[in-house]
């Protein structure tokens, strides 16, 4: 599901309540119901909104009462910031990923095998549960000096040392534009999308870093120059 049309589904608090009851245990209407303290045909909308985006799954049991539960594990980040905002949705990753090949990261992991008993997958859960915190940390970390760095390249625009004086909006344009060239976008089209700017816009703008020596359109892609 796209990620700003599901920010939209979460935007309804009796919709994230439901959800966190269901992260508790599998649950019919009428106990949603009275746990939200709403009527059951308002409960039915949300769960069939839930259900259509993926996020809840039903079953009926033997007495034909619809249970509803979550479907899957599911990560959302949004990330706002003075030169942007996005929403991203990312799902778990295979437990046979190579973390290795992860170049920022170094994680030691165990094998599931050595998690036979009870007290073994209490100390695997909290070693897991570290391992969370510390990421969102390190995501935050990241998130800090990602916009110190477009501070950076939007001052030197902004200043002139770069590519010529431009007003404060213009410089973060500008920098918007570096940093999307940055983030692995090569054609103007891409560019453009990930800014929400004009494609002739995108094109002034890397010309004037192709003519610093900033960038270079090479094979019919942009890229950062070396």
């Amino acid at each position: 599901m796209d990620p700003a049309a599901l920010l939209d589904l979460l935007g309804n608090e009796n919709r994230r309540r439901i959800l966190r009851l269901l992260a508790r245990k599998p649950c019919y209407v009428t106990e949603i119901s009275e746990y939200l303290g709403v009527s059951p045909k308002a409960v039915i909308d949300h769960l069939r909104k839930l259900e259509a985006a993926g996020l809840i799954e039903s079953r009926v049991d033997d007495q034909r009462r619809k249970y509803f539960s979550i479907a899957r594990n599911l990560r959302l980040e949004v990330n706002v910031s003075p030169y942007g905002f996005g929403t991203k949705s990312a799902y778990p990753a295979s437990r046979t990923l190579d973390m290795s090949r992860c170049r920022h990261l170094t994680i030691e992991l165990s094998s599931s095998d050595e998690a036979a008993e009870l007290a073994e997958l209490a100390r695997e859960v909290r070693r897991l549960e570290e391992l969370s915190n510390e990421l969102s940390m390190a995501q935050r970390w990241v998130q800090g000096r990602l916009t110190e760095a477009m501070d950076a390249v939007s001052e030197q625009v902004r200043e002139g040392s770069a590519i010529g004086t431009r007003e404060e909006g213009e410089a973060r344009f500008y920098a918007e534009v570096l940093s999307a060239l940055a983030g692995g976008a090569k054609s103007v089209e891409s560019i453009s999308r990930r800014v929400d700017a004009a494609p002739d816009l995108v094109e002034r703008a890397l010309d004037e870093f192709a003519d610093h020596g900033i960038a270079e359109h090479t094979d019919g892609a942009w890229r950062i120059a070396d």
